[in-house]
């Protein structure tokens, strides 16, 4: 993956902004939660001010990925379109005062680095723009789900082969 370090201060109070393609295989976390590693992300990054004086960074993913399915258990293309607001901390501690200060559920608040690895990031809203439990909205093959269903065998049938210890 391209390394990008940024001092994410100096990123957000120069209004710095930074924008590229990566391939989902080079996105390693990314690419285990897939079916396979075909796929691009784009993404951008922009750094501002928030009104309230705090850092703050909009970032931005852009894609498509293969995920299985959960009912069907096929591979199938999953669009990915999310963008988060991230405002900075100096530590942990002014971190948390940030979030108490500004009381939004939308904004997340993390904490700052003067040598951040913007890909990581990158790779972390792509993770967290992954649905839970991926599925197709009208599975194409249910050939699977229907033989699974017709061979219900229940948890009992076994019990009855084992033959008592005497």
């Amino acid at each position: 993956m391209n390394a990008f370090v940024i001092d994410t201060f100096e990123f957000c109070r120069t209004n710095s902004s930074r924008e590229g393609v990566t391939p989902v295989a080079e996105m390693t976390r990314l690419a285990k939660e897939c079916a396979n590693a075909s796929g691009e992300i784009a993404w951008k990054a922009v750094g501002s001010t928030h009104k309230l004086g705090f850092p703050q960074m909009t970032l931005s993913v852009n894609g498509t990925v293969q995920l299985v399915c959960q009912r069907c258990l096929q591979p199938y293309a999953h669009h990915l379109d999310s963008s988060t607001v991230l405002m900075l901390g100096k530590d942990d501690e002014q971190a948390d005062e940030i979030e108490e200060t500004i009381d939004d559920e939308s904004i997340d608040v993390i904490v700052g680095s003067r040598s951040m690895e913007l890909m990581y990031l990158v790779e972390d809203e792509a993770l967290l723009a992954l649905p839970q439990s991926p599925r197709h909205d009208v599975c194409p093959d249910s050939s699977l789900l229907d033989k699974a269903k017709s061979e219900k065998i229940s948890p009992f049938d076994a019990l009855k082969s084992l033959t008592p210890n005497k």
